[in-house]
């Protein structure tokens, strides 16, 4: 049976995941698609626009806060919905990526929750026997 990419989890004021890949750039798109998956059923968004994305951190934790943390802010400051993530380079510790989605169409888009933040709380991510594995909560 093979593994889910990601999967919700249950915290005190917040919205966690827990995210899986047999690649990084697997596990980066599987983050993406999990953080939209909190606030919009994915599959009522559409690939009409897209963005380009490039992200630098510290280490792979910071790396993802950032990339997520970029792509909520197109939620808020265009109020763009992403549903593709297409990674065309990711290393030690950058990331240049597009996202494919839509503007926000309330009549036509059943939405879930409001992100407000990506936390540190919490944050993991490792390599565990091959595969990535990252930890992240979101703040709604």
């Amino acid at each position: 049976m093979a593994e889910k990419p990601f999967e919700i989890i249950e915290h005190t004021a917040d919205v966690g995941v827990i995210v899986h890949g047999s690649t990084l750039e697997e596990l980066f798109t599987n983050a993406a698609s999990a953080l939209f998956s909190v606030m919009v059923e994915l599959s009522d968004v559409n690939d009409r626009q897209e963005r380009k994305i490039s992200v630098t951190a510290r280490d792979w934790e910071g790396l993802l806060v950032n990339w997520l943390s970029e792509l909520l802010y197109y939620v808020d400051a265009e109020e763009l919905l992403f549903r593709r993530f297409q990674i065309q380079e990711l290393e030690p510790f950058h990331l240049r990526a597009q996202a494919f989605g839509e503007a926000i169409d309330r009549d036509r888009h059943r939405l879930h929750f409001g992100v407000k933040a990506i936390t540190k709380h919490m944050l993991e991510v490792q390599e565990e026997n091959g595969r990535w594995r990252a930890k992240v909560l979101f703040d709604i």
